[in-house]
């Protein structure tokens, strides 16, 4: 690396005196985190949702602080012919993302060639049929009107794509210029709900059971208090492994998010971690024991990349009618399961059906009868399901954790939420799905923006257009 590289990069960093100490311990993972994800979206958004690049890269800038300085230094490079896209920080802690046809984009590590992945030949596109279809109701048109208004603002909460589906009915949809009904989406952490549907299947056919021990051979010791860990708790974020997710820049400092971004693997260095309490006994949001998840699934579902390709789109993305569906994976072919779907607005609109329906579509069982409740039950003392978020808070002494109850719209109310501001919203009182895909750096990922917009839907299909406020006990 040149010096005259080192020496910017380090006056970017001297912002904060302890970040900047903190990230020189290993420079080379933690700023790699900030080019590999950049690197990794930046591919995923240009090629498989078909998005101008600059318009990624505008909408994903940090305005100020230290992650401003250190944005301000990023560098991209865009390879249309040949599908990849680099990120550096001046020229140093470069990153490479290349996109394969089908399974999207995956990190490519020095010296590593990723091998080509057989794909289900019934993942072939189907283009929409319709129109986005407009809504008959005054009152809905005004609420998306204040939903979209933001994007000709300088953005705090860029709405992209809104459907509104009451009882398996599209009653309102819009879409930001650059945005259609084909277009699919980066859905950050609801990719989180994806890895529950597909739990689900394999307890559905017997394969696995939310109450077994998690299937990690280095956690069976009869004196490794880990062998305690079942399947429910990962999925619950209860598992008690010290992999906590940290707010904001300090997360770059964990050890085990930089090997997310420095290795091709990152699951042996998950399973190595130990407890900080006993398992079912404290709630704390964690994208890696989803990671954990994945590499569950992929095993119970035959073990490599195709096989579980092949198992998610047989099994749930076709019978559900997501159309343009990618399910991203890591080099070694384990589902990016914590952030790695794509999917279009209607897509997600069809999978919040599928729960809506206690996992029923067209009559076929996709998922175990019970199990759309058994996944909004709140744990512990937080407002987090397993793999999905509820509008309640499960009585507990302790002050309540999680992310903060919309008001005005029915406690039974449960949602998918992704970073950027990424909702499926699923109202069973109401027989209502409200999707709602954003780029937002708004408090909570926008999430009273996406109530307000929740409560509008409940009070239109409940057809007197009332405050509902009343709906949440």
């Amino acid at each position: 690396m040149k010096k005259k590289n080192l020496a910017a990069v380090s006056i970017v960093l001297c912002g904060t005196a302890l970040a900047s100490a903190a990230l020189w311990t290993r420079p080379d993972r933690a700023l790699r985190i900030l080019t590999g994800g950049m690197a990794h979206d930046i591919c995923s958004e240009t090629f498989v949702s078909l998005v101008d690049p600059r318009e990624t890269i505008a909408e994903r800038r940090t305005p100020g602080g230290l992650m401003g300085r250190i944005d301000k230094a990023m560098r991209y490079d865009v390879d249309h012919a040949h599908q990849t896209v680099r990120a550096s920080i001046l020229g140093a802690f470069s990153s490479r993302a290349i996109y394969r046809p089908g399974i999207g984009c995956t990190l490519v590590y020095p010296g590593e060639s990723l091998a080509p992945v057989r794909l289900p030949g019934v993942q072939a596109d189907h283009p929409e049929e319709s129109a986005p279809v407009e809504t008959a109701s005054p009152a809905l048109h005004a609420a998306l009107d204040a939903s979209f208004a933001a994007s000709a603002q300088p953005a705090r909460h860029p709405v992209k794509a809104v459907v509104i589906m009451h009882d398996g009915r599209i009653i309102a949809e819009r879409y930001a210029p650059g945005y259609g009904v084909d277009t699919p989406v980066f859905s950050f952490s609801v990719a989180k709900s994806v890895m529950n549907a597909l739990v689900g299947i394999l307890v559905r056919d017997g394969a696995i059971s939310v109450a077994d021990a998690a299937p990690i051979p280095a956690w069976h010791g009869a004196d490794d208090p880990r062998h305690a860990i079942t399947i429910e708790n990962l999925m619950r974020m209860d598992s008690g492994l010290n992999l906590d997710e940290a707010a904001g820049w300090t997360d770059l400092l964990r050890p085990r998010i930089q090997t997310m971004f420095a290795i091709p693997d990152p699951f042996p260095g998950d399973i190595q971690a130990g407890l900080v309490s006993a398992p079912g006994t404290r709630w704390a949001y964690s994208s890696a024991t989803t990671h954990i998840l994945a590499r569950i699934v992929r095993d119970a579902a035959g073990g490599s990349g195709a096989s579980v390709q092949d198992f998610a789109f047989r099994e749930l993305f076709l019978p559900v009618g997501m159309r343009h569906a990618t399910l991203e994976m890591d080099a070694t072919g384990t589902p990016v399961g914590a952030s790695g779907v794509l999917a279009s607005a209607r897509d997600w609109a069809r999978f919040g059906m599928l729960y809506l329906n206690d996992g029923i579509v067209d009559g076929k069982r996709i998922l175990p009868a019970g199990w759309a409740r058994f996944s909004a039950t709140p744990t512990l003392n937080a407002n987090y399901g397993a793999g999905w978020w509820t509008n309640r808070h499960a009585p507990a002494a302790a002050p309540p954790v999680g992310m903060p109850i919309m008001a005005g719209v029915p406690d039974d109310t449960y949602y998918a939420m992704g970073k950027m501001g990424q909702f499926i919203a699923i109202v069973p009182s109401r027989r209502l799905v409200v999707v709602w895909l954003s780029r937002s750096d708004a408090p909570f990922f926008g999430i009273r923006n996406f109530g307000s917009l929740v409560a509008s839907a409940v009070a239109t299909v409940r057809g007197d257009g009332h405050d509902v406020a009343d709906d949440h006990g």
